[in-house]
């Protein structure tokens, strides 16, 4: 069996986690360069045995197949000029929100070939979506690398339109934090109604997921599996009766919009780095 040397330029929770779920998928399949100049973050990656950590960039990443760049958007331009010596041929994988291809490609001088993804924080349990864009010059194999990659942390997703990433940036990269948001006003309305705060948590908690898996499992939309738990006139009909008369639907979708619109504003802005 092959070894496939990756590289990351970020030690921090989704290369840790993107590592760990490579190295339990396929063990022994996998070698790790990560640049991270964080002696905390360095030390946290001990734990994987495949890894070799490093304060910054250097001659090593010349031996990877692909270079994942797992750093914050605002010092994404700098992290990508720094291993534009060692980026030629190879595949360049960005999980950054909202910076676009174009001006990765400059800041790498042209090197490369680059697709863009969004993971979600899921991904550090195994169980994220991440959705994936590929520049023109991506080759099949590269296509596929970048697939298994990201398929080590959950599922994955390939748009056509790199401008899509921002609608998946929306609803998936940001997701999580909605579904938490929502957990939160079950577990209040539980403790308003009188429940103590264990059992309102569990309950709140454990709806949630047992819905998620119940519509991950059906074949139906979720419009039906909602139409069959509301009785005319009973408890859920007059639970969403509410909720649509407080425009729950319409406000969710204007918080999408509003997440999309950000994240084509943050391409703009960190791309004149």
């Amino acid at each position: 069996m092959s070894i496939e040397q990756i590289g990351f330029i970020g030690g921090g929770n989704m290369a840790a986690a993107l590592i760990g779920g490579l190295e339990t998928s396929q063990p022994g399949a996998w070698r790790f360069t990560v640049i991270e100049p964080l002696a905390a973050a360095r030390d946290n990656l001990r734990r994987f045995a495949s890894v070799t950590s490093h304060a910054a960039p250097n001659a090593d990443l010349a031996a990877c197949t692909a270079i994942v760049l797992a750093v914050k958007p605002q010092h994404f331009a700098d992290a990508a000029r720094a291993i534009a010596p060692w980026a030629r041929g190879k595949l360049i994988v960005s999980i950054a929100a909202g910076i676009r291809c174009g001006d990765i490609s400059r800041w790498l001088d042209g090197q490369g070939a680059i697709v863009r993804c969004m993971p979600n924080t899921p991904a550090l349990i195994g169980a994220g979506v991440t959705g994936l864009y590929a520049s023109t010059n991506v080759l099949p194999a590269q296509h596929a690398l970048a697939t298994r990659l990201l398929a080590a942390v959950g599922e994955t997703v390939w748009v056509k339109q790199e401008s899509e990433l921002d609608a998946v940036t929306a609803v998936s990269g940001s997701g999580p934090a909605y579904v938490f948001y929502f957990i939160e006003a079950l577990e209040r309305g539980a403790l308003e109604l009188g429940l103590d705060a264990a059992a309102a948590r569990q309950l709140a908690i454990a709806t949630m997921l047992g819905a998620a898996k119940l519509a991950a499992q059906s074949d139906e939309a979720p419009a039906v599996l909602r139409e069959r738990v509301t009785s005319k006139g009973g408890t859920t009909y007059a639970a969403l009766t509410s909720m649509a008369a407080d425009g729950i639907d319409a406000a969710i979708v204007r918080a999408l919009q509003a997440a999309a619109h950000r994240a084509a504003e943050m391409g703009d802005e960190f791309g004149k780095m």
